[in-house]
């Protein structure tokens, strides 16, 4: 008997209308399949309406209470579905991420899954239930209720698809795919109809969010296909899988950016060796993600050092910046915030002779200026100025001819 996990988020279960749309979806599903598992996101903006709420009463709420307070989103939606499913004369229980049996890291806001205990899930499925789970979700060792991040519901879902050795993921969204740009900038983006994980998860670290990328990281270390659709519109979507005939897919395949991006430099930072370890090794500790860094050539022994975090993460990192700062003897810091990311996403793009001239010929045609560069095997990344990247995007859209995938 197959297993068919779902994830629906928050656009497709905002009010009673898309709650009952959703309900139909999942009664077809179970009237073709023998059991059905279900994750949730909280509704619509519930959850951004939940941390503004927060931030009204403390501009620096504790992080476990945010966790108790954000998981109550998916909470809400869990059971309000498996009520609209009983109204169809289909039986369905609902669970939160520790009934489910999801253990996690004790990092709050961001914590990572290190188990998943499903025998519950089981026995409901053995019942003839179908079962919906709370994303976002799952408890630590000393039972707190932990939160996966932000888009945290697209990785209960992989997982759970692993653990129950489902066929697929299907992850219904707003979207009818993944476009190779977000369609609210390029008008012209195209769904694409597969992609590799290696792609799929350039794309989402670099801003694409449709799907978070530790729920690819999931799909690519268990080989578990992942198809993203449309919860409004029937459609195949976009499944991403192992490709196998590289050399004939297009080099580039997707544009990605992020506006949630800002650039601290360390200035006068001493150049002996261990100081890189004493600047990062803080900010992990803290669990604060660097991305890209640059150091500047030396001079007379010191040297500034810059890289790029989430703006969101800005004002938790000061703190750590400050310690920072004066454990290695450096001149002090400043922080940007006025950036975003570009990025072009591709298999072989460093490969293929020409791909990354067309890029910075692309940006130079519309006089966008590049602060910094990353590159990887198959992405290339241009941190500019905030205001000029919907233009960035599109540019390097025509460039590639995306539009006529």
């Amino acid at each position: 008997m197959s297993v068919v996990v779902q994830k629906y988020g928050g656009s497709s279960l905002a009010g009673v209308e898309r709650l009952r749309a959703v309900a139909d979806r999942v009664a077809q599903s179970r009237s073709r399949n023998d059991r059905v598992v279900v994750v949730v996101s909280a509704m619509g903006d519930t959850t951004d309406e939940l941390t503004a709420l927060a931030h009204q009463l403390n501009e620096d709420p504790p992080s476990r209470e945010m966790d108790m307070l954000l998981s109550t989103g998916e909470t809400v939606t869990a059971p309000l579905l498996a009520m609209a499913l009983a109204a169809r004369g289909v039986d369905a229980v609902s669970l939160t991420g520790m009934q489910a049996g999801i253990r996690t890291s004790g990092a709050h806001r961001s914590a990572r899954i290190v188990d998943i205990v499903p025998q519950r899930i089981v026995d409901h499925l053995s019942a003839g239930h179908v079962v919906i789970v709370a994303g976002f979700q799952g408890v630590s060792e000393q039972l707190d209720v932990t939160t996966l991040g932000r888009g945290g519901s697209d990785t209960t879902a992989v997982a759970l698809a692993v653990v129950l050795h489902a066929d697929q993921c299907e992850i219904f969204t707003d979207v009818a795919g993944i476009h190779s740009a977000d369609p609210r900038v390029v008008g012209d983006a195209r769904p694409v109809a597969s992609i590799d994980y290696d792609e799929m998860l350039e794309l989402a670290s670099a801003g694409a969010t449709v799907l978070h990328p530790r729920a690819v990281e999931i799909g690519a270390a268990y080989s578990m296909p992942i198809r993203v659709r449309s919860a409004f519109v029937d459609g195949p979507g976009t499944l991403i899988g192992r490709q196998h005939h590289m050399e004939d897919l297009p080099k580039v395949r997707g544009i990605a950016h992020e506006t949630d991006v800002a650039k601290v430099t360390l200035l006068g930072v001493p150049d002996r060796p261990g100081i890189a370890a004493a600047v990062f090794g803080p900010l992990g500790s803290a669990h604060i993600n660097v991305d890209i860094i640059v150091q500047n050539v030396s001079h007379s022994g010191h040297t500034d050092l810059s890289f790029t975090l989430a703006e969101s993460d800005l004002n938790r990192a000061r703190p750590v910046l400050d310690r920072v700062v004066a454990s290695v003897g450096a001149d002090g810091y400043d922080a940007d915030r006025d950036i975003a990311k570009v990025t072009v996403v591709g298999a072989g793009i460093l490969g293929t002779p020409g791909v990354v001239a067309r890029i910075f010929e692309a940006l130079a045609g519309e006089l966008i200026n590049i602060k910094m560069i990353s590159t990887g095997e198959i992405r290339v990344t241009c941190i500019i100025e905030r205001s000029r990247v919907e233009d960035a995007v599109r540019a390097l859209h025509h460039t590639f001819e995306l539009d006529l995938l």
